[in-house]
């Protein structure tokens, strides 16, 4: 990816979608612009209509803590685009990855013994560790019972990305899937910012871009967001209609992977209907021990 055309991109978006009135500035006389102009933008950060110009060309190598911390300010950036635009600097710096740890081959990371015995431990809640790319590397029990409309008949490591663009299962499974596809793109932009080198996931945005509208028109908007906690809704084609709340917990051993876990509010009915998906996918998870144990 282009350090300079993200960043440049990153910049004018931001500054288009804020109003001068949400600055205090005056709005008398004609516009051309949306949002704020950029020497609005330079005088809110306190630089030079120039030097900002020229950081939103995209030539932010060099530009320091102080200039970003206020860029960060006058553009009303929270916290996820702050680190964003943090990351963008660094990379153009030539800082790899935000200076974290090299990550291993996330296929391997994924299916240590130990992490697969904490996946398989959590057996009341949906479990999966997933990696940048969005690929669904391992999961629970409960996670293959309810994910089996991403994980589908075997083939590719199953996708979470493209299963939200690409395959229309996903308008059913997901009742909010207008917000979901933004939250979708929204994170693996944030993971592009942090690693602007991995093939794979530049391989995987060209794919979506090349095959998805909704997602080219998602990622020109440049929004970035983190998972961390929430709520979705699904639909399950088993037992139907389940509200979870959700936990996304890095893994610190391997960098880069999370732990994602979704939970249902005790007592509810989303937490009964997680409880009769388990048994639904008990006898086929008896029937696979019996074919491992057998050979």
């Amino acid at each position: 990816m282009d350090n300079r055309q993200e960043v440049r991109e990153f910049l004018t978006t931001r500054r288009a979608r804020i109003t001068p009135d949400q600055v205090g500035l005056p709005t008398s006389g004609s516009r051309r612009v949306p949002g704020l102009r950029r020497s609005e933008v330079a005088s809110l950060a306190g630089l030079s209509v120039e030097y900002y110009a020229r950081l939103e060309r995209g030539q932010i190598a060099g530009a320091s803590a102080g200039v970003l911390d206020a860029l960060a300010r006058a553009l009303q950036l929270d916290e996820t685009e702050r680190a964003h635009l943090l990351d963008l600097a660094r990379a153009a710096d030539g800082i790899p990855t935000s200076g974290r740890q090299r990550r291993r081959t996330p296929s391997r990371a994924a299916s240590r013994p130990s992490l697969r015995w904490a996946l398989d431990s959590i057996t009341d809640g949906v479990a999966f560790v997933r990696d940048p790319r969005q690929n669904l590397l391992a999961t629970n029990a409960l996670g293959r019972a309810f994910y089996s409309p991403v994980i589908g008949d075997g083939g590719r490591v199953p996708n979470l990305a493209r299963f939200q663009f690409l395959d229309p299962a996903s308008r059913d499974f997901y009742p909010d899937w207008d917000l979901l596809a933004q939250m979708c793109v929204g994170i693996i932009r944030t993971e592009a910012g942090r690693d602007p080198h991995d093939r794979g996931l530049q391989d995987l945005v060209g794919e979506l871009s090349t095959q998805s509208e909704t997602f080219r028109r998602l990622w020109a908007d440049h929004d970035v967001r983190t998972h961390g906690a929430g709520t979705k809704r699904f639909h399950h084609p088993v037992v139907g209609e389940l509200t979870l709340a959700y936990e996304e917990l890095a893994i610190t051993a391997e960098p880069g992977l999370v732990l994602m876990v979704h939970t249902a509010e005790p007592g509810s009915p989303s937490a009964e209907r997680l409880r009769l998906l388990a048994s639904w996918a008990a006898p086929t998870r008896r029937a696979d021990e019996h074919h491992v144990e057998g050979g």
